[in-house]
């Protein structure tokens, strides 16, 4: 199935939107009785990491491939390279036997959890300005760098 290469942008805002409200959902969850400024400042690292060194310079790297493309209409799943691909299952993978074989305690899935799914939701949110950008860009308008 074909759509229109913006709408690849907002398909990444909802994939990413998902994952990170499921695992933030589960790090808020977890935090009841770890919610100390120690571990919120914790928290507050993780997101920091993992969206300044990862999520946004992904946004950026598929937004700015999503635009090259040539022809109008790509495969929705063109949202993302097989490399993405591959990540996103690792992540998923392991964070699914994190928590089904115990392998952290809770006080580390509550710190971990709310950071990381906090960059994850922030990512959909970037793509999905990235989107309304290049989809609502004025005609004659140059797509700027995002």
């Amino acid at each position: 199935m074909k759509v229109k290469k913006y709408n690849l942008l907002l398909i990444a805002c909802f994939v990413w939107l998902i994952a990170g409200i499921n695992i933030l959902r589960i790090g808020v969850e977890t935090y009841h009785g770890y919610g100390t400024a120690l571990n919120l400042s914790l928290s507050a690292v993780v997101f920091a990491l993992f969206w300044f060194m990862v999520f946004y310079r992904l946004t950026k790297k598929h937004t700015q491939r999503i635009h090259s493309y040539e022809e109008e209409r790509q495969f929705f799943l063109k949202f993302f390279d097989v490399k993405s691909f591959i990540i996103m299952a690792f992540m998923m993978t392991f964070g699914i036997l994190i928590r089904t074989l115990s392998l952290m305690p809770d006080r580390f899935i509550a710190v971990f959890y709310t950071g990381l799914g906090t960059a994850l939701a922030m990512a959909g949110v970037l793509f999905g300005r990235n989107y309304f950008k290049f989809r609502y860009k004025l005609p004659g308008q140059e797509v700027q760098e995002l």
